[in-house]
């Protein structure tokens, strides 16, 4: 069988005509796979959903009890048989539940890997190279010019920052799901004990973090108005969304220096044209040897890429003697900053 046989794009997603499934459909569908739990990736009003446990548990968080008619769990590296196609979910190292999905069907195995990361992380599972035929790979940040910094000097820029600036607060801007309890993770590897302010949106979700067994230390709600005065919160660390720290909520802060996780920080104008102080280059994706150095290792007879720089990509895999090809999936992109 010809992989394009196996897996196909289809206007709903990546479709599967032998097990009559769709991994991560942008619309609802009867059957989907869901790799993980970000907005992108598991949407609301499938009839029948499949993932692991905790993405599961992500998805009734974000979207209520009723976000699928029936589910079932995945767990990792347990074949399941759906319609005579052999899928296995392994750990993919994005976020708490994430996983890539192996596609089997007549001797041809298609790895579809979601979004992924190579560098340790405490608060999920590690990825786990899987053998395959075709690897389907993200490109979120395909390019050279992408090579992420050690985690731990980024989270030392901000540690240096709180000590330097007593008086101020600090707002970390980080995705919801996955970033915001990673920098929290890290912070308290590095030795900072004190109470970490999260914003209302961020709180349901770092719980659920810790009902799973990953230590984020004392954290303390930052929405209440009544509760403090904003001479309280100097010297303070607060983690918010994105969006929230444009918002008049950050004004109840004294003099907050404005901090953004993400990889994009790597780009020095659009930190600057956010009126981001104190940038942190910290992705939950691979950079471009992280990219380059997982197919190398999988060693494919073809790539797939997908939802980012594409060109880059399938470029290097052509020189470097790998059958590649864009897919041009629409409708993945960035967390929403919620």
């Amino acid at each position: 069988m010809r992989p394009e046989e196996l897996l196909h794009p289809a206007p709903e997603g990546l479709y599967c005509p032998a097990g009559d499934f769709y991994i991560d459909p942008v619309r609802p569908v009867d059957r989907a796979l869901v790799t993980h739990g970000h907005a992108d990736h598991a949407r609301a009003g499938n009839n029948h959903v499949l993932a692991t446990s905790q993405t599961l548990d992500i998805m009734r968080i974000r979207f209520g009890e009723h976000y699928a008619r029936t589910s079932q769990i995945a767990d990792y590296g347990k074949p399941l048989n759906i319609n005579g196609v052999t899928v296995t979910f392994y750990p993919a190292g994005h976020v708490l539940g994430s996983a890539q999905i192996a596609v089997e069907y007549q001797g041809t195995r298609i790895v579809a890997s979601g979004d992924y990361k190579r560098v340790a992380d405490k608060t999920c599972a590690p990825f786990e190279p899987v053998a395959c035929d075709v690897f389907i790979t993200e490109a979120t940040f395909g390019l050279p010019v992408f090579r992420h910094p050690r985690p731990a000097d980024e989270i030392t820029k901000l540690l240096q920052s709180l000590q330097l600036l007593p008086e101020r607060s600090h707002i970390v801007g980080a995705y919801a799901l996955g970033k915001a309890q990673r920098v929290i993770s890290l912070l308290r590897q590095a030795g900072y004990d004190a109470p970490i302010y999260l914003h209302g949106a961020l709180e349901k979700l770092c719980q659920y973090y810790q009902s799973q067994g990953v230590a984020l230390g004392e954290l303390r709600p930052a929405t209440s108005e009544t509760t403090h005065q904003k001479a309280d919160f100097a010297g303070s660390l607060i983690i918010a969304p994105p969006a929230a720290m444009a918002d008049r909520w950050s004004r109840r802060f004294p003099d907050p220096v404005s901090c953004y996780a993400s990889g994009w920080m790597r780009i020095r104008q659009r930190a600057k044209q956010s009126g981001i102080e104190l940038p942190l280059i910290l992705s939950d994706h691979c950079d471009w040897d992280e990219l380059t150095d997982t197919i190398t290792e999988l060693s494919p007879s073809q790539a797939w890429v997908t939802h980012g720089r594409e060109e880059a990509l399938v470029r290097w895999c052509t020189l470097n003697s790998i059958t590649a090809k864009p897919l041009h999936l629409v409708g993945y992109e960035d967390e929403a900053d919620i």
